[in-house]
């Protein structure tokens, strides 16, 4: 049962104003990827990639709160003409695959919950508070194929596997790129 949760969205001048609390998030939600030493999740990296993201145009942060504390947030933007998302891109894909102008695709860039509060829906709901009022066409996402357990999720959400992709990010690890669909976007 997913417990009683209220949202609060913020664009990129909001976002930026409770970059603490966005920090402290990732924290908790990756602190066993921090412990292991990942050179992508720890240090100073997730929040230097939070700063990139929140130049880009049309930045969308949606934060779930359970009693009035923050307990998860995912982020994203739509992708524009110059997007560099599809660079890094491995293998062929269908013709016009990464074509972008603003309003075809949603980049679902991040995605978190803090480890206390796992295995209680809220995720699933978050997910769905920031994919609900997208008006592109589909939402991309990228995942980790070793990260059997939020690469189930997507799966059962409806997400489907359409290419490989490394970014072009320092320590960047090969991703999984999931397509989703969206319904406003048909």
């Amino acid at each position: 049962m997913v417990p009683e949760l209220t949202f609060r969205r913020y664009d990129a001048a909001g976002a930026k104003t409770i970059r603490d609390t966005v920090e402290s998030i990732h924290h908790e939600a990756y602190a066993a990827a921090i412990e292991r030493g990942d050179p992508f999740e720890s240090g100073d990296a997730p929040m230097q990639r939070f700063d990139i993201y929140t130049s880009r145009e049309g930045f969308d942060l949606v934060i779930a709160f359970l009693n009035g504390q923050p307990v998860g947030q995912a982020w994203g933007w739509a992708l524009g003409p110059d997007s560099a998302w599809w660079k890094g891109l491995i293998g062929e894909v269908e013709p016009g695959f990464t074509d972008e102008d603003g309003t075809r695709t949603f980049a679902f860039s991040e995605f978190m919950v803090r480890a206390r509060y796992a295995g209680r829906g809220i995720g699933h709901a978050l997910h769905d508070e920031l994919l609900a009022s997208r008006k592109e066409q589909r939402a991309t996402l990228l995942v980790r194929p070793e990260n059997t357990t939020a690469y189930q999720r997507y799966t059962r959400w409806g997400w489907r596997k359409a290419a490989e992709l490394r970014p072009a990010m320092p320590h960047a690890p090969l991703m999984d790129v999931l397509i989703l669909p969206l319904p406003l976007g048909r």
